[in-house]
C-alpha cells in the first residue's frame, strides 16, 4: 500500500496550469494575429476592421472561459467552477472523488445520487498533476466529510 495523501493547508486551488496556460496564450496570439489583419488589409472599411477585432475578442473569449475551470477547496467546502458554472459543495455532500483510466476529468459522486463533473482536475496535458491532484482531493474529502461510504479494498 502507498503512504497516505499528504494533506496540504486550505484553501486550495487546483486547476489544469499547463492547459490554462496553452489556452490563454492560443487566445490572445489569436486576437493580435486576427487584430493585426484586421489592421493590414487596406481595403476592409472601419466596420469590416471592427468585425475582424470583435471576432478575435469572442475567441479569446471563448478560450478564456475554457480557462477558468478550476476545484477550490476551503474549511467549509468546496466550489467547483466549470466552463460556464459554479457549484458550491459542503464535505459532507461529496461521497468520492473519481479520476478512472480514460476519465477526461475528475467526477464527484455526490450525496443526492448525482455525479458533478469537475474539470479543473484533467489529465488532458499533465496526466500525473491530475493524479496528484485527485488523490489529494479524495483525501481531503474523505477527511472531511461527515459521511464515509464503504470504499472498495485494493
Amino acid at each position: 500500500m502507498s503512504d497516505p495523501t499528504p494533506l496540504p493547508d486550505l484553501p486550495v486551488t487546483f486547476r489544469p496550469g499547463r492547459t490554462r496556460v496553452i489556452l490563454l496564450t492560443a487566445g490572445l496570439a489569436i486576437f493580435v494575429v486576427i487584430t493585426a489583419i484586421a489592421l493590414l488589409l487596406e481595403q476592409l472599411g472601419p466596420g469590416e476592421r471592427l468585425s475582424f477585432i470583435v471576432t478575435g475578442a469572442l475567441l479569446f473569449g471563448v478560450l478564456a472561459l475554457l480557462a477558468r475551470v478550476r476545484v477550490v477547496a476551503e474549511d467549509a467546502g468546496v466550489t467547483v467552477v466549470n466552463i460556464a458554472s459554479r457549484r458550491r459543495l459542503e464535505w459532507a455532500q461529496i461521497l468520492r472523488v473519481n479520476l478512472r483510466p480514460g476519465d477526461p476529468w475528475v467526477f464527484l459522486d455526490l450525496s443526492d445520487g448525482t455525479s458533478l463533473p469537475a474539470l479543473g482536475i484533467q489529465p488532458g496535458v499533465d496526466k500525473q498533476q491530475a493524479i496528484a491532484h485527485a488523490r489529494t482531493l479524495r483525501a481531503l474529502a474523505e477527511v472531511r466529510s461527515a459521511h464515509h461510504p464503504e470504499r472498495p479494498q485494493g
